[in-house]
């Protein structure tokens, strides 16, 4: 429900050479994860810079814990940890200053907590984060950000450079402090194994629109593929977003059987599709435009 969003993100707008993002509607509710996905250039981090202020719509307007970003007040960045794409002005710190800077800027900053990540991922602090491999620099950059402990987390693509098993740490990690209290997530990301095992919510974004937020567990239960016995009717089959020979595949599987049984078509097998599957199929369907 809108009362009860972290985020509010109305009507927003930008027009970035000939990159045209919005109108953009989206809400962030506590104790939820929301992945961005899409295309590279479809507007994801540009969304994530605009709810930091640091880049300004055109029209429209970003409300956090119902303070505009845009206005005069931007105590509520002490409530949100951002890591961007790119550490800007991180080469010549120490992962120990970076430490200090930015418990510094955080009230809530939990000091166990960064050196139990310290540890975890065997970051060295005394090298300067420019002579750091980007596996650690990016496994420092988590840890400065969520021993934050602030309300909100903005990840923009978490695990970049982040080898297997790191990934697989630092997923339980991000879970156990979104079981700790009241909190929200939100990332962008193009790892679909990442976003299945962590994401409540999915924005799927193409060319600077937002095609839909949707509920991760009932976008992949719609979707299942049909490989049909006998010949296929030439017109679409309801809830059919796809075909290739004798395999269906749709979205809405009760209509989808009800026709095919109508028709007498049997089915020899199906399947749900994967979360990259479905994603896939989304953002094609966009890209074909207006039928």
């Amino acid at each position: 429900m809108i009362m009860n969003s972290w985020i509010n993100i109305k009507q927003i707008e930008k027009k970035i050479d000939d990159f045209k993002l919005g109108p953009i509607n989206l809400t962030i509710e506590p104790g939820t994860i929301t992945a961005l996905v899409g295309h590279n250039g479809s507007g994801k981090s540009t969304i994530l810079k605009m709810i930091m202020n640091l880049v300004k719509p055109d029209s429209g307007d970003i409300t956090v814990f119902t303070d505009s970003v845009t206005g005069e007040d931007e105590s509520w960045k002490q409530y949100i940890a951002y890591q961007a794409q790119t550490a800007i002005g991180y080469a010549i710190f120490t992962g120990q200053t970076l430490k200090d800077l930015f418990s510094n800027w955080y009230p809530t900053w939990n000091e166990e907590r960064f050196y139990h990540i310290v540890e975890l991922f065997q970051i060295p602090l005394d090298k300067r984060f420019g002579k750091m491999s980007q596996g650690a620099q990016q496994k420092l950059r988590l840890a400065l950000t969520i021993a934050t402990n602030a309300r909100i987390l903005i990840l923009d693509e978490p695990t970049s450079f982040i080898d297997i098993p790191s990934k697989n740490k630092l997923i339980d990690l991000l879970v156990e402090w979104m079981d700790e209290d009241e909190r929200a997530i939100i990332m962008a990301s193009h790892q679909t194994e990442d976003i299945h095992k962590l994401a409540d919510y999915i924005a799927i974004f193409h060319q600077g629109q937002l095609l839909g937020k949707y509920e991760k567990e009932e976008l992949t239960a719609n979707y299942y593929q049909y490989w049909i016995q006998e010949e296929l009717p030439p017109t679409s089959i309801p809830g059919e977003v796809a075909r290739k020979g004798n395999q269906v595949i749709s979205n809405q599987a009760d209509l989808t059987e009800q026709h095919l049984r109508d028709l007498q078509i049997t089915w020899t097998d199906r399947r749900g599709l994967h979360l990259e599957e479905v994603i896939t199929i989304l953002l094609t369907e966009a890209g074909k435009g207006p039928r």
